[in-house]
């Protein structure tokens, strides 16, 4: 780097204007070297989504308030409150926003004052005559120093412009935390109220088996029945009995992991224990226009990344260009502290200072690619988050139509399964059929009831996917850069 400092008098008018004529036309001669083509982001076309629907609804901000439970409502609402991971991505957020001020003031004039106060030792073997050669002296100093750089080139403003990316991406960031919170909490609720409905189910098999159990020891005791269909039946009562203790044990699970969601130990003590009967299904819309998928915080900050490193390699384009600054300064300089206040103590000064690289053995160039390949990387992991959502939808989209399906059919078979259990039982009651039609028709029986349940959770945990793939009801903040670049000002 070559530096033309100011000196302490005023430069002449032609020094300048001569220094800045050759810094403009050094800077023609910069040589960026050649770099291979930039990514592409995808676009609505390139991915072959429909366009905005007219009849397309954005989800509401607070979309679990559509399932109907008051106590969902209150464990997302401490959810949102509380959560560690949510802290954390605010911080995140002020630290980003802290960076736009910092950038921010690059661009303004700065003004610092000094105070040097020092007891020195002149050598007598150097520039300074007797006496001052071999003495020593107080010397002091009072100087304020005012510096402004002139961003003829943009290197100021595209730093500014890559900290405001930043910073949105990170506010974006902080609200894709708080929809994956609120649909983590919504999405154990719903599991908590799927596990309860199991724990139904084997409960009405426990009590069904030992109706069975019962009936089979008065048989064996009225000698209509073997010791063989005792012990059939005997048997399968404890292992209805161990399937229970296994639910409530996924039960206890299921609740403490809402308790670490919501940040407070015991949370879910005294709530009532939820069953998917009393959750309501939600009206969610099942196609892929552009403007629901683009209600996304994750594509959001993604794209906010991407447009942060476009200005970093626009920064780093400016590096190669002189920066031209003006300084000044005005103050006292003494030898002995009791002159530092007289009059002949001022001094001052001011002129312009360029900086311009003449020889950097490569290093702006390399730093040029390395700025290209992140601004590459960036726009990459956009298209990649584009996909996923994509594909997440889609997947959401199509459970939730298949379940539906299978739900018709279960219900069919179910019907079907209990009438056959309930005439079975008859006949074995009558005499007329053997142990065995029974027990073959409890095992259907207790596997639709299972399905009921499994179809019945897969729903309402699909909805709760889609509202979470759909963006949880985010919407982009209009007035987010500006709120950025108002930071920057302050």
């Amino acid at each position: 780097m070559v530096r033309l400092l100011p000196e302490s008098t005023a430069l002449r008018r032609s020094g300048a204007v001569a220094a800045a004529a050759l810094a403009l036309a050094l800077a023609g001669c910069a040589d960026m070297g050649s770099g291979t083509p930039p990514a592409q982001m995808q676009s609505a076309d390139t991915l072959g989504i429909a366009g905005n629907a007219p009849g397309a609804q954005p989800l509401d901000s607070q979309w679990w308030l559509a399932f109907g439970d008051p106590q969902l409502n209150a464990l997302v609402d401490q959810a949102l409150k509380g959560n560690p991971n949510l802290g954390v991505a605010r911080a995140r957020l002020a630290s980003a926003q802290a960076s736009v001020s910092v950038v921010g003031s690059n661009s303004k004039p700065h003004l610092d004052g000094s105070i040097d106060l020092q007891r020195q030792m002149f050598p007598g073997n150097f520039i300074y005559p007797a006496p001052l050669g071999g003495g020593i002296y107080n010397i002091g100093e009072m100087r304020a120093n005012f510096s402004w750089e002139l961003d003829f080139f943009g290197r100021n403003k595209t730093a500014l412009e890559a900290a405001i990316g930043s910073a949105n991406a990170a506010a974006a960031d902080a609200d894709a935390a708080r929809v994956l919170i609120s649909s983590n909490v919504a999405g154990g609720y719903v599991q908590w109220a799927y596990l309860q409905d199991r724990l139904v189910v084997a409960q009405r098999a426990l009590a069904q088996r030992e109706e069975l159990l019962k009936l089979v020891q008065d048989r064996v005791a009225a000698g209509l029945d073997t010791r063989l269909q005792l012990k059939q039946s005997e048997s399968s009562v404890p292992e209805a009995r161990q399937q229970i203790e296994a639910l409530n044990e996924q039960i206890e699970v299921a609740r403490h992991a809402i308790e670490a969601l919501v940040a407070k130990p015991g949370a879910t003590q005294g709530l009532n224990a939820p069953h998917l009967s009393s959750l309501k299904a939600m009206a969610l819309q099942q196609t892929i226009p552009a403007d629901l998928l683009g209600r996304r915080a994750d594509i959001a900050a993604a794209r906010w990344r991407a447009e942060a490193a476009t200005s970093q390699v626009a920064n780093a384009k400016t590096q190669f260009y002189p920066d031209i600054n003006l300084a000044a300064f005005v103050g006292l300089n003494s030898l002995g502290f009791d002159n530092l206040l007289q009059k002949n103590s001022e001094e001052w000064g001011v002129g312009p200072a360029i900086r311009l690289p003449i020889f950097e053995g490569g290093r702006l160039r390399a730093n040029l690619r390395g700025k290209s390949a992140d601004l590459d990387a960036a726009v990459e992991s956009y298209n990649q988050t584009v996909f996923d959502a994509m594909r997440d939808v889609s997947d959401q989209i199509t459970v939730i139509k298949s379940v539906a399906r299978q739900q018709v059919d279960q219900h069919e078979a179910q019907e079907a399964a209990e009438a056959a259990y309930d005439i079975g039982m008859q006949r074995y009651r009558a005499g007329l059929g053997t142990f065995l039609d029974v027990l073959t028709a409890e095992d259907t029986v207790l596997v639709q009831r299972r399905n009921g349940v499994d179809l019945a959770g897969r729903a309402l945990q699909t909805q709760v996917g889609l509202a979470r793939a759909l963006g949880g009801g985010w919407q982009p903040p209009a007035q987010q850069t500006a709120d950025a670049s108002a930071a920057a000002a302050r």
